[in-house]
């Protein structure tokens, strides 16, 4: 997917020259990079960008708010990998921040891109009252009722806690989807965009949130361990809930199809032809890590 790749390297410059100015110890800038320069696919990023190519919109407007909210997402696979949250010891391929460095220097990596987030989102090139509202809804999407909820509500239903798809379901549109609903809400306030496509866009990015994370599951089942850069089965072997288990494959499968079905909706549903947006959704729900 070339317009992908663009997207990446657009999100991997803005991250470079924040970086690049932001003062911070040697040893916590190194914790920092290592984590933020360790590939990944950039997807949340990707969906500002994919918005505002369909509003016909500078993608350079994009720029701060797709590097911050990486930085967020970055800081929380820091910190959902130490030993006392999943405890994983590899992550895109190599060790993790905590066995790279130490426990300490991972957790502080991690607090330092989320504060830091913010200071670069307030560079985004757009008035006051809109970065205002940039940094409400990120606030809110990463915070207690959105990505920490969900992954403190996650972890509480690991060992069989977590009974139904629903509930499940429940979980995944915070921890996963809290921050993809944020890209396209985010891409449609930067863009401009009527009260009644930025409802459609939200609809879509809590359908592909969703999708992102059973295509996830599924990838733990079938996956090649080399590709998706941890052990295949490692959510079963910690006994988590997923989609897969609670659904069976097969039902894992038609659960992501209905998702899928009901994202593409939303996008028909814009005032414009959002091909970027459906070439995402495809990228999703192909992919093999």
């Amino acid at each position: 997917m070339i317009v992908l790749t663009e997207w990446k390297t657009q999100v991997e410059q803005a991250l470079e020259t924040f970086m690049n100015r932001l003062e911070a110890p040697d040893r916590l800038r190194e914790a920092m990079l290592y984590s933020l320069d360790a590939g990944g696919k950039r997807v949340r990023p990707a969906l500002i960008y994919a918005v505002l190519d369909a509003y016909g919109v500078d993608r350079k407007t994009g720029d701060a708010t797709a590097a911050a909210l990486e930085m967020i997402h970055t800081y929380s696979l820091i910190h959902d990998d130490l030993p006392a949250m999943d405890d994983d010891d590899m992550r895109r391929g190599r060790p993790t921040n905590h066995i790279e460095f130490d426990e300490a220097t991972a957790i502080l990596a991690g607090d330092a891109l989320l504060t830091n987030a913010f200071t670069c989102l307030l560079e985004t090139m757009a008035a006051a009252e809109v970065k205002v509202k940039l940094l409400e809804r990120l606030a809110a999407a990463a915070g207690a009722a959105g990505m920490v909820g969900g992954q403190l509500d996650d972890m509480l239903g690991e060992r069989g806690g977590i009974s139904d798809a629903e509930e499940l379901e429940s979980i995944h549109r915070r921890k996963t989807g809290a921050l993809l609903i944020f890209a396209v809400e985010a891409g449609g306030i930067l863009a401009g965009v009527a009260d009644e496509d930025l409802e459609q866009l939200k609809r879509y990015g809590r359908h592909l949130g969703i999708a992102f994370q059973i295509q996830d599951d599924i990838l733990d089942v079938t996956g090649d361990a080399d590709k998706i850069g941890k052990p295949v089965g490692s959510d079963e072997g910690n006994d988590k809930a997923t989609y897969p288990k609670l659904l069976g494959l097969d039902g894992a499968k038609r659960a992501l199809a209905a998702q899928v079905t009901a994202a593409n909706e939303a996008i028909e549903a814009l005032s414009v032809e959002a091909t970027p947006l459906k070439d995402l959704l495809d990228f999703v729900v192909k992919r093999d890590h």
